[in-house]
């Protein structure tokens, strides 16, 4: 049985602090985690090892026995009496209890089983039991948040299996986005809920203006929506119903520090005129003829 090298799996020194250990799972679940690496056998083979390593690194009693290898490694290693679970099991006895499970956000029950090292060297919990513990079940949850919220970010309390649960969500989160927490065996699912003022596409929001045909013909400063409340925009003269103004930076955070654009779509609302008011328009028209928009556009 081949012996496994924990502090290197996680590239650590034998005499790495436990924040050290943490910090370097961490990045290790990060860049092996199989949502990120779908298919890559490799990828999913290195998460495991990473877990089992941080299961006794990160136990104190777990790795106080671990350490006691010492020098004795090679000897284990060649297939020494270690290697059948007899002497090294009565010396160092069996596993304490209070492992925590990890999982990914997702169908994992097999990534978190452990090698046949772990189990021939810490041994079965108590009489029957088993090396490898049982996963903690996997709850899935629903939290809903507003644009506002996917803007800012928050914190929401979640209820869930008699537990109650603090839940950060970060700025930027999309619709249908999973937030795994590992410690506690539960997956949250992202709903954004529905603002009719605003749709989204990407980290830029689409909102319509309305603008009267005065707004629109001299020009106006008028108020814009935005999901953290309301801006001034100015209206040059001459805008044109259906013309796109960008306002950049007030859209939705994306994964850098930037952030999508406000893309204001001008609808140019015709006033309801009586029969007195739109002769004197028309005569005003026929004086100054508008040129045709269709041969500018060209439809002829």
């Amino acid at each position: 049985m081949e012996y496994r090298d924990y502090y290197q799996i996680l590239g650590v020194p034998r005499t790495a602090t436990q924040a050290e250990i943490k910090k370097a799972y961490r990045r290790l679940a990060r860049e092996l985690h199989p949502d990120r690496n779908p298919g890559d056998a490799e990828a999913e083979r290195r998460f495991k090892d990473a877990n089992e390593a941080h299961a006794v690194l990160s136990d104190p009693e777990k790795r106080s026995r671990y350490d006691q290898l010492g020098a004795d490694w090679q000897q284990y290693g060649a297939g020494g009496p270690a290697a059948s679970g007899g002497e090294w099991s009565s010396a160092f006895g069996g596993a304490p209890g209070g492992m925590r499970w990890t999982v990914h956000s997702g169908d994992a029950s097999d990534l978190g089983d452990f090698s046949d090292f772990f189990s021939a060297f810490f041994g079965s919990e108590g009489a029957g039991g088993s090396a490898r513990p049982a996963p903690r079940a996997q709850a899935t949850g629903t939290v809903e948040v507003t644009l506002a919220e996917v803007v800012t970010g928050t914190e929401r309390m979640v209820a869930l299996d008699g537990r109650r649960l603090q839940v950060k969500i970060p700025p930027g989160v999309t619709d249908g986005a999973r937030i795994a927490l590992r410690d506690e065996g539960v997956t949250l699912t992202v709903r954004i809920k529905p603002d009719p003022r605003f749709t989204r596409h990407g980290a830029n929001l689409h909102v319509e203006l309305p603008l009267t045909l005065a707004e629109a013909l001299f020009g106006a400063e008028v108020p814009v929506p935005t999901p953290t409340g309301s801006v001034k925009l100015r209206i040059r003269p001459n805008t044109q119903s259906g013309q796109q103004i960008h306002l950049a930076g007030r859209g939705l955070p994306k994964r850098s520090a930037e952030r999508g654009d406000l893309v204001v779509r001008v609808q140019v609302v015709l006033p309801t005129l009586d029969e007195e008011t739109r002769d004197d328009l028309a005569e005003t028209l026929a004086r100054d003829p508008q040129p045709n928009p269709r041969r500018t556009a060209g439809m002829h």
